[in-house]
């Protein structure tokens, strides 16, 4: 067993200044930086997390079995082409397409000058009565389309 023991609490002889740099200190801020970012990252993007609708240019197939809905400028309701007297037509009509297997869809096509507290009506029916797929019909455009 061997032992050296240096005189004066000094260096020993043999033994030479460090000239390597110590990256320990380097690696440990690098990983506080690191976490500091991947904390605040989220805090700086604020925004309310939402799934966005996508929108395709596919044209509505029109079945035989879709109903119509039209709303005219007055507020007049029309199923398919045959004007409907009042609401509790309409819902009567509407809860007997809803039972039927597959459920037709409902497409509403509403005057560009009407209300909307009549399409609005007629969208309330449909909830009411239990129809699954209720589609806005609307035309394209041209104008944005040639832009």
């Amino acid at each position: 067993m061997s032992m050296s023991v240096t005189s004066g609490g000094g260096a020993p002889d043999d033994e030479k200044p460090m000239s390597e740099i110590n990256t320990t200190p380097l690696v440990d801020v690098m990983l506080v930086l690191l976490i500091i970012f991947l904390i605040t990252i989220p805090v700086i993007t604020q925004s309310v997390k939402v799934e966005l609708p996508k929108a395709s240019n596919i044209p509505t197939a029109t079945k035989p079995e879709n109903i119509n809905i039209a709303v005219d400028r007055a507020g007049n309701v029309y199923w398919n082409t045959a004007l409907v007297p009042n609401q509790q037509v309409l819902l009567d009509r509407l809860k007997d397409v809803a039972v039927m297997n597959p459920q037709p869809e409902v497409h509403v096509r509403g005057d560009k000058h009407t209300q909307y507290e009549y399409i609005g009506r007629v969208i309330v029916l449909c909830q009411r009565s239990g129809i699954q797929k209720v589609g806005f019909i609307t035309e394209p455009d041209r104008a944005l389309a040639r832009n």
